[in-house]
């Protein structure tokens, strides 16, 4: 199963639409996103095109293709408006004889590990930072962030397919890329 994977859209309606278009493009199975789907928070900036509603209609009409986790500038009021779930805190994905914990970061991160086994994968956004790196014990995998990125880095998301981890740019540029342990 081919999934895209996006964390921090934040409300940005154009951003929004060029992950659309990329999942379109990638002729993706399943959209994957890891939290702060609709609001800025107080620490960003407004991203380009902040109009929350917009994105709103523009992800209901995919709602039987999306799994998200709650990032933390979601809130109860968001699941009244979107209808597909945001407020699970993590999500977990097997992977051959692997286990992917996919969450947003804020909880779960490489500074505080949810439970998990000897090289399983921790998949989160939060950090805006993009990463595909393998830890002591784990693999830390990170699609950056769609709308604010961070770090000097342009809005990526990510492509699981056939065991690897590629992530890309908005002109579907691979910016990094991991085999997850021999599992294509």
């Amino acid at each position: 199963m081919k999934i895209l994977v996006a964390s921090d859209i934040h409300g940005s309606a154009y951003y929004c639409r060029k992950l659309l278009e990329a999942y379109e493009t990638e002729q993706a199975e399943r959209l994957l996103l890891l939290g702060d789907i609709l609001y800025h928070g107080p620490r960003n900036d407004l991203p380009l095109e902040y109009a929350p509603k917009e994105v709103i209609a523009m992800l209901n009409s995919h709602k039987d293709e999306i799994y998200a986790v709650r990032g933390n500038c979601e809130a109860e009021v968001d699941q009244m408006v979107l209808l597909f779930p945001v407020l699970a805190d993590y999500c977990l994905l097997p992977l051959k004889k692997k286990m992917i914990y996919a969450t947003h970061g804020h909880i779960y991160n490489e500074q505080n590990l949810p439970p998990m086994k000897e090289g399983d994968i921790l998949l989160h956004g939060h950090t805006h930072i993009w990463k595909a790196e393998p830890r002591e014990g784990f693999l830390l995998l990170n699609p950056g962030s769609v709308s604010i990125p961070k770090g000097g880095n342009v809005p990526t998301y990510a492509v699981l397919e056939n065991g690897w981890f590629r992530i890309k740019d908005f002109d579907g540029k691979i910016v990094k890329e991991l085999l997850l342990e021999g599992e294509a």
